[in-house]
């Protein structure tokens, strides 16, 4: 299994952080080289019909080497880091033998990953773990999920006497800014359903995710010498920051868990004349889910019929929905990835994913698609890391999936 760990160094070091405000898919450059490189791997396993379209999607297929129908499957997986935390020169760092204790990520900034803080990391002592240097972040969200499917198709191809039906591979870029499916071509992928390698620690499988929406809220002020502002100066960001504290202040993403929902202010920007809001919401139920655009739709017509028409301005689009509903009716592709880290020896972790994967875009285009765990804690900072072995597991499952649809 070095061939994963190889894979996903290499992949690391391609620049892929993505960008909310080029208006361009993919969104940088540097998510392009990555997806010909990808493909170049692919026709090299020996992968047919690959492609990399103008958007950046890499698509290939193992065609089917047995003789009798199985479902195609697909496996999915972005190549897209988060603009949350820089993904430039990435310098992984291999820590064997790991013995439980906090780890000095760089002497020389004095930047520490302490078990206090993620206790879970004891969960790993004597494994090996790849981190930071603490000055990016890893991307093990998703070069981890892109190295583990190569690796075991690589392993299909080059042993064929293992059997299996079609396999189906896709690489998205810009996940991270939520437009991973945006042209996804779901006739062209071909596959009957599908699992994104995009989920975190070891066992992770889910089939549950948030509705999402996205508001930004501009406020419009009056700027006048503060000398001579009495009853003439209108504070943009004064009304911003009164706005904020009228939402619900224990809804945000570090006071809630499980299937609660949040507002999470995410930017704000601004000065006297004008300022901005940013928030993502999220719920796991859709009536909540409305009910919370619903609040910040209401607030901002209240602020607005309190200060003038036009102070405040809101645009607010839904990003995504709750996967469940879609991949409900076919469960039984839930069921395989469970019984496949079973029988790999993974504890399974049925869990909703307090997030979004390409996977709750594309089960409302077509195409079922849960997801199974890739490895990684921490994503999107400076703490990020992922166990070797984890990903080691996560490609035995694809291989075990594979393999049950075999015998179906």
């Amino acid at each position: 299994m070095n061939t994963v760990v190889d894979k996903f160094l290499k992949y690391v070091k391609f620049d892929t952080e993505s960008d909310t405000e080029t208006g361009l898919t993919p969104s940088t450059p540097g998510q392009m080289v990555l997806a010909k490189e990808l493909a170049k791997e692919l026709e090299e396993v020996g992968l047919e019909n690959v492609s990399v379209d103008e958007n950046g999607y890499v698509m290939g297929v193992l065609p089917s080497n047995i003789d009798k129908e199985v479902p195609k499957v697909g496996f999915v997986a972005h190549m897209d880091t988060s603009p949350d935390f820089s993904g430039k020169n990435v310098k992984p760092q291999i820590l064997e033998n790991y013995n439980g204790l906090d780890i000095v990520l760089n002497k020389e900034q004095d930047i520490v990953m302490k078990v206090a803080d993620f206790p879970e990391l004891t969960n790993y002592k004597g494994q090996t773990i790849i981190t930071t240097d603490g000055t990016t972040l890893l991307g093990a969200d998703d070069k981890a999920g892109v190295a583990e499917i190569i690796t075991a198709v690589e392993y299909l191809a080059k042993n064929p006497e293992i059997k299996h039906g079609a396999l189906h591979v896709g690489f998205t870029p810009d996940e991270e800014i939520g437009k991973g499916a945006d042209f996804f071509d779901v006739k062209k992928f071909g596959a009957d359903f599908a699992y994104t390698l995009d989920g975190g620690e070891i066992g992770e499988l889910q089939y549950e995710n948030f509705n999402a929406a996205f508001a930004k809220i501009t406020f419009k002020g009056r700027n006048v010498h503060p000398g001579m502002a009495k009853d003439k100066m209108i504070n943009s960001m004064s009304i911003a920051n009164e706005f904020a504290a009228c939402l619900p202040k224990d809804e945000v993403p570090e006071k809630t868990e499980g299937y609660q929902g949040f507002y999470h202010l995410i930017a704000m920007n601004g000065g006297v004349e004008s300022s901005s809001l940013q928030y993502i919401i999220r719920d796991f139920d859709m009536n909540n889910y409305e009910a919370r655009k619903k609040l910040i739709e209401d607030l901002c017509a209240e602020y607005n019929q309190k200060l003038g028409e036009g102070t405040v301005t809101l645009e607010m689009t839904n990003q995504y929905y709750n996967m469940r509903e879609k991949v409900e009716p076919v469960k039984y592709i839930v069921d395989i990835a469970e019984e496949a880290m079973k029988e790999v020896g993974v504890s399974p972790m049925v869990i909703p994913i307090r997030g979004g994967t390409d996977g709750s875009r594309l089960s409302y285009m077509g195409l079922p698609c849960p997801n199974i765990f890739a490895g990684g804690h921490n994503f999107h900072g400076r703490f990020e890391y992922v166990p070797v072995q984890s990903m080691e597991k996560a490609v035995d499952v694809i291989l075990k999936i594979v393999d049950l649809i075999a015998k179906r």
